[in-house]
Parts: structure tokens; sequence; C-alpha cells
């Protein structure tokens, strides 16, 4: 082991806070005038090489960059590291699913895009001149790293600029990401499967098929078994905090990484494969992601790219020859890319402006580009001279990207369909529960236990996969047999999304449910059976459970003569949902439009105007008595009721607002709804009265635990209803 000197570590501070300040410093400055921060640290790198200081100061940049081999290790060992996670970001935002349900349009555009590039890229690395070939030998794998390069693109500074200009979730903006997440994974493989042959020596047929081979065994194994073992990783470390979880991301990341250096690919594209696996699993934690790219964008890739600057010298460019392969390499780049995005935009029935934005977009190679070049220089398949060319290229596309793209797309109309589709992206982007990404369905088996997984089912967006939890008894086999026929019929019930299923052994079930609630879902679902109590009282295990929940419940219960099995639709022909101005309203009101439009039910939508100064003696005593459904203490000062009970009155035109909001919000969920304003003393026996008359079959509301798990309450209204209703009562339940 070699002793680093006083000398050498002092160099070596330097040289990491020069850089970290100049790139952050010029990073900053590039942001402020519309650009990528990528080319500010990149210009770093420059201002600090040899093209600026090396000529302007040639004894301070040789003390600060010593032509020293342990000198440049110590600081490109965190230059690899910071390229290792800025490919764990960048494989955060590839989704898969995105790439396996491309449209014709992004088929087209990704295809295109990808193949002009690399044809057009693999004949200008033939025939530029031998000053840019890192050897004589290596003209294929030259021309190959140059085909990879102009295809690549920089899938951050694209969805960077469509954010910034709120148009990633526009038809253009969707395809343009598709292709560049396609562009990005085939680009890797590609580069991948490059440096393995390279490493291997050559062409050589079996070293082909070997690299090939395990490339291709790794991305199975990886994308299959690999992904439940992180999956499995992440959910043991999230109870333990954000540090075990980070610690997980590293340990997937650098495994990965050296799996990929083993096989002879590049460690950086194991640690893109971990990112897709990373950013797949639900168990991930946002405060993880946002940490990881905290110190990425902060300080690692600011390192690596002024790194990367540094071995750039644009005067190797200063010959007629290397200043026109400079200029060829920008020319074909940037016009095949634009070329092939734009054919394939058109031949899948994109307009014109679309093409050209589409092919602007993807046309920006930033970050991605550098890294292509990095690798080509260390494996000696560029010189100093094509690496600065392809950083040029690089810098080049990124800076003109931004403002063609912003003139483009500017004022440009969305058409029906997609305006449509892009309002109602917006309403479940900003919904309370029916945007809910994953969903919990404990269960014991039993009628509402299946009627509860039908009405989530119906309540959720398609894409909402759903876990089916039992938890067994330790010592009950009767109850484990049940438990699990029950889970079964749940799970084929449910055939038409995916679902997870889980089983836990242990004699405390509330503890079982909230622990695995914490684990990343947005709402869990039970059905009040028989099982949990006698007679019309829930059971203290499930007072338990809604206390103690972290996330929102929705709690079902059967109405009276409702019967419904596996194989059985839902007959709910009329739905009443109230109207408050609450979260807890506004999510009942999203489950209840949900639900109607998939079932075809009428849904009336009632605001109750509470009126205390027409209390009698009967609503004193009955204000007093325990609720039997509950069974709990009820707190001695009167305390407001988010689902409508009231101690004041509330002004007419506040109930017309409410009731023009549902309506607004019903509309957007594609439901007519028949709006209705009561006066009454309590909003709950109020509510029963009018599902009564109006003949509806269940009741849609939204409450708030208050108290303990000795002492819920839930409000006198909700309490009122699921203990006087005859209908079926469906319960949003928010955590205290």
């Amino acid at each position: 082991m070699i002793a680093l000197s006083e000398h050498t570590l002092l160099v070596f501070w330097t040289q990491l806070f020069v850089l970290v300040v100049v790139a952050r410093g010029l990073g900053s400055l590039m942001r402020r005038i519309g650009q990528p921060a990528v080319v500010g640290e990149l210009a770093a790198g420059l201002l600090l090489g040899p093209s600026v200081l090396g000529r302007a100061a040639p004894s301070a940049f040789e003390w600060i960059f010593p032509n020293s081999a342990v000198q440049s290790a110590a600081i490109l060992a965190i230059a690899w590291l910071g390229v290792a996670l800025l490919l764990v970001v960048t494989g955060f935002e590839t989704d898969l699913k995105l790439l396996t349900s491309l449209g014709r349009s992004s088929f087209l555009v990704s295809t295109g895009s990808l193949l002009v590039p690399l044809a057009a890229g693999f004949a200008v690395g033939m025939l530029l001149p031998d000053a840019l070939l890192g050897s004589d030998e290596m003209r294929v794998p030259f021309a190959l790293f140059m085909a990879v390069a102009l295809s690549i693109s920089a899938l951050p500074v694209v969805a960077k600029i469509l954010m910034d200009m709120n148009l990633m979730r526009r038809n253009v903006g969707q395809v343009t990401v598709a292709a560049g997440m396609a562009n990005d994974l085939v680009g890797w493989i590609l580069l991948g499967t490059i440096a393995g042959l390279v490493a291997h020596g050559g062409f050589q047929l079996g070293g082909l098929a070997l690299t090939v081979g395990l490339m291709a065994l790794f991305l199975v194994v990886m994308l299959t078994g690999g992904q439940r073992v992180v999956d499995a990783a992440l959910r043991r470390a999230r109870p333990r905090g954000v540090v075990s979880s980070f610690t997980v991301v590293l340990t997937v990341t650098l495994g990965a990484g050296v799996v990929t250096q083993l096989i002879g690919v590049e460690a950086v594209l194991g640690a893109f494969v971990a990112g897709i696996l990373l950013g797949r699993s639900r168990y991930q934690q946002p405060e993880v992601r946002h940490s990881l790219e905290t110190v990425v964008h902060g300080f690692l890739a600011p390192v690596f790219f002024a790194t990367a600057g540094l071995s750039v010298d644009l005067g190797t460019l200063g010959t007629p020859v290397t200043a026109g392969a400079a200029a060829a390499v920008l020319a074909v780049g940037a016009l095949s890319k634009l070329a092939g995005s734009y054919a394939g935009a058109r031949m899948g029935g994109m307009t014109r402006m679309e093409g050209l934005a589409v092919g602007v977009g993807l046309n920006a190679r930033g970050a991605m580009e550098i890294v292509v070049a990095t690798i080509g220089l260390n494996l000696g398949v560029l010189n100093a001279t094509s690496y600065t060319v392809v950083v040029v290229l690089a810098m080049s596309t990124s800076m003109m990207a931004p403002p063609i793209l912003r003139r483009i797309l500017t004022g440009m109309e969305a058409g029906p369909e997609e305006a449509a589709r892009l309002e109602r992206e917006a309403v479940l982007e900003a919904s309370i529960v029916a945007g809910t990404e994953v969903a919990l369905l404990p269960t014991r088996g039993g009628a509402n236990s299946l009627l509860a997984g039908r009405i989530l089912d119906l309540s959720l967006q398609p894409d909402t996969a759903i876990t089916v939890l039992t938890v067994h008894g330790s010592g009950d086999a009767h109850a484990i047999k049940e438990g699990e026929r029950g889970a079964r019929e749940l799970v084929d019930m449910l055939a038409n999304r995916r679902v997870d299923r889980i089983a836990r052994t242990g004699d405390d079930p509330v503890r079982a449910i909230t622990a695995e609630a914490a684990l990343g879902y947005g709402l869990v679902a039970l059905g009040v059976t028989e099982e949990f109590g006698e007679g019309r009282e829930l059971s203290p295990v499930l007072r338990r459970v809604i206390a103690n929940c972290p996330v929102p419940m929705l709690l079902v219960k059967h109405g009276e003569g409702f019967a419904f099995g596996r194989d059985e639709r839902i007959e709910f022909r009329r739905l009443l949902v109230p109207a408050a101005g609450t979260k807890t309203a506004r999510a009942a009101q999203e489950i209840g439009f949900t639900l109607a439009g998939r079932v075809g039910a009428a849904v009336d939508v009632v605001h109750v105007h509470t009126r205390q100064d027409q209390a009698g003696p009967e609503v004193e005593q009955r204000s007093a008595i325990r609720s039997r459904l509950f069974a709990i203490a009820r707190p001695t000062a009167s305390v407001p009721s988010e689902d409508g009970d009231r101690t004041m009155s509330e002004p007419l035109a506040a109930s017309e607002a409410m009731l023009s909001n549902a309506r607004t919000l019903a509309a957007k969920f594609g439901t007519h709804v028949n709006v209705l304003t009561r006066t009454a003393v309590s909003a709950g026996p109020e509510l029963v009265s009018a599902a009564d008359e109006q003949g509806a079959d269940a009741i849609v509301i939204g409450a708030q635990v208050r108290g303990g798990s000795d002492t819920l309450f839930l409000g006198h209204g909700v309490e009122h209803i699921f203990e006087h209703a005859s209908q079926t009562v469906i319960a949003v339940i928010f955590p205290q």
C-alpha cells in the first residue's frame, strides 16, 4: 500500500476545492442564462485545463494538476464514483413500463433517432483522419464509439427543458422522453458490448459471444430475480430509516458495478441497471433519492464534468484537419439525429413542428456524451484530439437545444384528445387518494373482505398495484386455512391488475398490518366483517388498526341484505356523497365519482347546512350517548366534525360553492351528479335520511382519526352513519 505524502494530500484537497467552486459557480451562471448546468461544469474544466489555465499560468496549472499517476488516480477515483452515481440517478428516470408501452409514434421516433445517427456515426468514424484514432489498429472500435456517441441523448437535459416549460406530459414531451430513454438504454448496452470487445482484444467470435452472452444474462437476472432481491432489501431497510435505505442503494450500485466490470464491461453500465431497479422499487424512499441527487448534482457530478474538461485541449483543434473533423462530427451528429427523429415522428403521424421539436430535444447529448468519451479515452479507443471533438459535440448540442426547443414549443396548442388526457392526468396528480400507486388489502377471508377488495379495485386506477396481506396466528390451523382460502379468492377476483401476496405469522395482527402499511402504500382497505366483533361494534383489533394506520384507510361496511361473492358484480345504482370544504370530503368524492363511473351508478351530492339553533332536548340527549359502533369515550368539549357537523351556521353562498366544486370535480372524473342542499341540526342523521329518500345503495364519506386506540373518535356524523345507515357505507379515513 502506497502512503500518500502530505504534499499529495494538499494537492488533492486543493483540486477538489478548485473544481467544486469553479464548476458549481459556472453551472449556476449557465442556469441563470437558460443553459443546462452541465455546460458550465464542463466549461470549468476547460478554464482550469490546458486550454486556458495551462497557457495563461502554466506554473499554477502544473502545481494544481501535476502530471503524476498517483495524483491523477486520487481525483479520478472521485470522478468515476460521480459517473456511477450519476447513472444511478439517470436509471431512476428510466421508466421501462413506458418503453414497453410505446405507441406507434414513440416507437418510430425511437427507431429513427437511433438507427440514422448510428449509421452516420459509424460512417464518419470510418472516414475521419488517423490523427483522431487512439491506435492504428482500432479503426472499427473507434467508428463504433463514434456511432454510439452520435446516437445517445442526454435524458436529464431533455427532461429538465420539458419540465421547465411544463411540457413533460404533452404528447411531444412523452414521445421525446420515451425516445430518449430508448436511446440511452440501447446506447448503454451497445457501449457495454463495445467496451467488452475492446477489453477482450478485438472481434474474436468467442470473445464477442462471451461478452454478449454475459451481458444478456446479467440483464435478465437483474430485471427478474435481481428486482426481487432489491425490493426485499429496501423493504427491510425502510423501517430502519433513511440511512439504512441509502446504504442499500450504494450496495446495489457498487455490487452491480463489480459484476459488469468483472465480465469485461464498464462498471458504469452496472450502475445504470442498478438505478433502473432501484427506481422501479416501490419501497424506495423519496428522501433517499433526494439525498442521492443532492450529493450527485451538488458535488460528484460537477467534479466529474470539470475533470472531464481538464482532458480537453482546444489547441488540438488548431490545425485545419482537426478543426474540419470537429466541424464534420458536429454537423453529422446534429443533422442525423434531427433527420432520424423527424422522419420517425412524421411516419408516426406527428405534425411538422412536433417532429422538429422531438429532433431538437433529442439532439441534447450533455452528460451522457461525456461519459461515452471518457470511457473511450480510458480504453485507448479515443485520443486527446478525438476526445476533445466528442466533448465539443456534447457542449454544442446541449447549448443549442434549449433555446431552439423553447422557440419551437412556445404556443404549441394541444389537440382535443391530448387536452382531455392532460386534464385527466392533472386531476389524478392533484387527487388525494384516487391516484394511489399501490394499495394494501389485509384479509382474514369472508364476504365483506371480498366486497372491500372489489370496491378498492373499482376505485383505483388500472395500473395501481394491490398487495393482499394475511396475518395468521401462530397456533390456529383452521384460521390459517380459512385466511389462505380468502386470500386466494381475493387474488383471483383481482386478476386484471398486478397483485402481490404476503403472508405473516404472529399474534399481533395490528402491528403487522400497520408496519406493512408504512412501507410506501397510499391506501389500506378493510371490510367490517362479523369476525371483527359482535353486532355493530368494531372490535378492539379494528379500532387499533384505524387508530394506528399511518396512511388513509378505505373502510367498507356492507348494507342490510347486501350479499356479494367473488364472481358477482357490484350492483350499486345510486351513491350518496356529502359535500364539504374539507380534505376528507374531497377524498370521499374522488372515490365516489370513480366508483360511480365504473359501475354506472347515479350520484347525489348532498350538502347539509347545519343549524344548531334548531336543536331540541332529544338532540342534546342523543349527542351525549356513547356510540355503540365504536365503543369509545367522547371528548367532553364540542368538536367540529370533518364530515359536515358544524357548531355555527354556514352562509348559503358557501353551500353553493361546495356543491359547485363537487360538480366540477365530478365532471373531471367523467361523472354527472345531482346536487342537493339540506338544512338540519346534525349532518349524520340528515345524510342517512337523504340516502333513504333518494334510494341510494351506498354512502361514501370521509373522516379523520381523533384520539387514540382506546378513545377512537371519527366524528358524530360518521359514527351515526355507520351505526344507523341501512346502505353500504364506504369511508375514507385519514390518520390523525
